[in-house]
């Protein structure tokens, strides 16, 4: 039989509660937006930030290394995934207006679905995590993509705090701990394909390293049919070398 009202000693509905009731007080629009966002949007920002990351690992010197990170991100999204469908078989959890009335539930068709963990919550989360193992700059901006799309689906009504915050432990679980196997796999295969004609969409070209035609300017060729080269200039004092986010 559904509650009518928050129980106080549950933390757990007690805030969802209170998040929820923020629709209840906003204009309509304003609750559609953050439907969408909820439901659509904040998955979208993500997958243009995973562009973003793959652009720019494609230019770094590590270039396979870091694209072969960026894989893991997807394939880790859907381990997660994978692994909640028992989680959330044994847990059976309804969504938090099935058992609890007074919710302004603002998507439909949730009903017969279960609440624990939050699929969304997984899926930004993990992308986030994967892509700050990357690029820490853009997965800070994810991570904050991530936190916003748990507010959002408690805004919406339709998860509780704690399949949010169960949808992101599972998402840093997955990630960090597959991580040193998913690697010996994918950066193999990412230098093997840096040799193939696939290899732009692991190197950009004229990004140096092995495989590239070179860095753009040649020097041009000397009467005696060999290049000129020029040693390594040290790094400028207090000048930091570009360091690596992931390791091979």
């Amino acid at each position: 039989m559904p509650t009518p009202l928050a129980d106080p000693s549950n933390p757990d509905l007690g805030l969802l509660y209170a998040i929820n009731g923020l629709a209840k007080s906003s204009p309509a629009w304003l609750d559609s937006l953050v439907s969408w966002i909820g439901e659509y949007g904040i998955l979208l920002g993500l997958a243009a930030l995973g562009l973003t990351g793959w652009l720019q690992a494609r230019r770094r010197p590590d270039a396979p290394v870091a694209v072969a990170g960026l894989l893991w991100a997807p394939l880790a999204v859907a381990v997660a995934e994978l692994a909640n469908l028992p989680i959330a078989a044994i847990v059976h959890r309804p969504r938090p207006f099935v058992d609890h009335t007074g919710l302004d539930v603002l998507v439909e068709g949730k009903e017969g679905t279960y609440s624990f963990v939050s699929d969304h919550s997984t899926m930004s989360m993990g992308i986030a995590v994967a892509l700050f193992l990357v690029n820490r700059r853009l997965g800070w901006i994810a991570g904050g993509l991530a936190l916003l799309q748990g507010f959002c689906r408690m805004y919406m009504g339709v998860h509780y705090p704690t399949d949010v915050i169960g949808g992101f432990a599972l998402a840093t679980a997955v990630v960090l701990l597959l991580a040193p196997i998913a690697m010996a796999v994918l950066v193999p295969l990412c230098h093997a394909l840096a040799r193939t004609p696939a290899a732009p969409l692991i190197r950009a070209k004229g990004s140096g390293g092995n495989g590239g035609g070179g860095s753009g300017r040649s020097g041009g060729n000397r009467p005696g049919g060999g290049r000129r080269r020029r040693a390594a200039r040290p790094a400028p004092a207090g000048e930091k070398p570009h360091e690596s986010d992931l390791a091979a």
